[in-house]
């Protein structure tokens, strides 16, 4: 079994072609809420000077990584953290990485009012220059092929094009990650990054060639190795919620056996922070995997607002910056 691959190059175009591609991404989403998507017209050479600095960031000793260390960030939750400081579900992730988002100044309002996972970034911009003009580049990219594809999304679910920017993307909360795994040894039986799911409505992932990633699909677990000018896209709680489990918000992990240095660059296009997250058709009975999923939770029993589901997951992530938020 694979992942299906898109070309979503016609949903910029509409029409006929434009409802066959979301057809194809409709199925993907039921049977795996993963697939690749090619034809997506983001510059390559983005993508590489991306990776360039990345590395050039991750190759800096941990005391100058250090300087950006996310207590820095504040409750805006940006920063580095070393190997072995994340969690997923209580287990430390083998991995080091830089949280990003979109890049907000003192004088948003959102920042004035003290608004978690909003504020600006932290960038090496005297150790690699080369990372802040590449990211935000990158995140702008990655915004409007996320806005794209959820037009993709919203055919499939037979809504109007613009219905999730109408109601919940307007404004999103983008969140983007860049992530550096050491090789695994032979004998380590830790995984790169144990079983979850992701929280809102789409990821957009780049991988290197190290390859790695698996999903969940069917009963069994697939390789999604990397297909050269595609990104894997897959679904958050939030699009399994709001289809009352149509779609599934898929499960997945990594484990780098390569014997070499593995970046991803996961890209999160999710609902406004205070959008309230419900089901599209109230009337549709809920299709709920809570039985099969790791962790036993529903996506289904959540009621609240976006930012608040998030917060509660990003705690149990990093639990010391989550004990600060709640002692707010």
């Amino acid at each position: 079994m694979s992942l299906p691959v898109v070309d979503v190059s016609a949903l910029r175009s509409g029409g006929v072609a434009s409802q066959r591609v979301a057809d194809r991404i409709g199925a993907a989403c039921r049977e795996h809420g993963f697939f690749y998507a090619t034809g997506h017209g983001v510059d390559p050479a983005w993508a590489l000077e991306l990776a360039i600095a990345s590395r050039a960031f991750f190759a800096l000793e941990d005391e100058q990584k250090a300087t950006l260390r996310m207590e820095r960030g504040g409750r805006a939750w940006r920063g580095w953290f070393p190997v072995g400081a994340e969690l997923t579900s209580g287990r430390p992730d083998r991995k080091e990485g830089l949280y990003l988002g979109r890049e907000l100044g003192a004088e948003d309002p959102r920042v004035r009012d003290g608004w978690p996972l909003h504020g600006p970034n932290l960038f090496p911009d005297a150790l690699v220059p080369g990372l802040r003009p590449a990211v935000l580049r990158w995140m702008h990219a990655m915004e409007e092929l996320g806005q794209l594809l959820m037009r993709g999304v919203a055919l499939s679910l037979g809504l109007p094009a613009g219905w999730f920017a109408a109601r919940l993307t307007r404004d999103p909360l983008l969140l983007f990650r860049i992530f550096h795994y050491p090789p695994l040894e032979e004998a380590e039986a830790a995984w790169s990054v144990g079983e979850h799911t992701d929280y809102g409505l789409l990821t957009i992932l780049l991988q290197d060639d190290a390859g790695g990633l698996q999903v969940k699909s069917g009963g069994c677990w697939i390789d999604a190795p990397p297909l050269p000018g595609s990104f894997v896209c897959n679904l958050g709680d939030m699009l399994d919620r709001m289809t009352s489990g149509r779609y599934r918000s898929t499960p997945h992990r990594v484990r780098n056996e390569s014997g070499r240095s593995r970046l991803s660059f996961p890209f999160f296009f999710d609902p406004g922070f205070d959008a309230r997250v419900g089901p599209i058709d109230p009337t549709l009975p809920v299709s709920d995997d809570a039985r099969e999923r790791w962790d036993g939770a529903s996506v289904h029993a959540f009621d609240g607002s976006y930012g608040d589901y998030l917060i509660g997951k990003v705690s149990k992530v990093f639990p010391e910056l989550g004990r600060r938020e709640l002692d707010r």
